[in-house]
């Protein structure tokens, strides 16, 4: 264990050292080329930040007013229908939006129903097969200038519809 550690602890020293002695081997102005890298990345930044604001405030606003519950309590006849745990509801609806606002429902979930339960481990299972769509799609398409996202987008929360009643299917099968 403390040889992964002693690993661990030299990965980014090691690989920062290979970067500068590759770009000295290459004749590279390795600083000048980290400055250019930093003043892009800092512009980059500005530019999606009017977009990761508008993402911030919308998933703040879901939460707080209780839509995602009122959601869930009206679909809870259909999910019965469906075998779909209800409690799942506001993490399959938020996970495409949020990264931290789906892990706070996870945690959520995992503090009420169990970190072994059936649900707890649906809950683990969505949270690898799914991806903050929304975010992502947001910051890359932003970032790159497209400004026509509908077939990304549709593509994308289809395939996190996919992760999520996969997730519940093959729990369900296993349990």
């Amino acid at each position: 264990m403390q040889f992964i550690n002693f690993i661990s602890n030299l990965a980014m020293p090691m690989i920062i050292l290979i970067i500068v002695f590759y770009g000295l081997t290459e004749k590279n102005k390795v600083f000048d080329s980290f400055l250019d890298g930093a003043k892009e990345g800092i512009e980059i930044t500005l530019s999606i930040l009017p977009t990761l604001v508008g993402l911030f405030v919308a998933i703040g606003a879901l939460k707080d007013s209780g839509v995602l519950d009122i959601i869930t309590y009206a679909m809870k006849p259909i999910l019965d229908l469906i075998n779909f745990p209800s409690e799942l509801m506001p993490l399959a609806i938020l996970r495409p939006i949020s990264g931290s606002g789906s892990i706070a429902i996870a945690t959520n979930i995992m503090k009420n129903c169990g970190v072994d339960s059936l649900i707890g481990n649906i809950a683990s299972t969505i949270m690898g097969s799914t991806e903050t769509t929304l975010y992502t799609i947001a910051v890359y398409t932003s970032c790159i200038k497209i400004k026509k996202t509908r077939f990304i987008l549709i593509a994308a929360l289809i395939a996190d519809l996919v992760g999520i009643l996969t997730s519940v299917a093959i729990w369900q099968i296993i349990s």
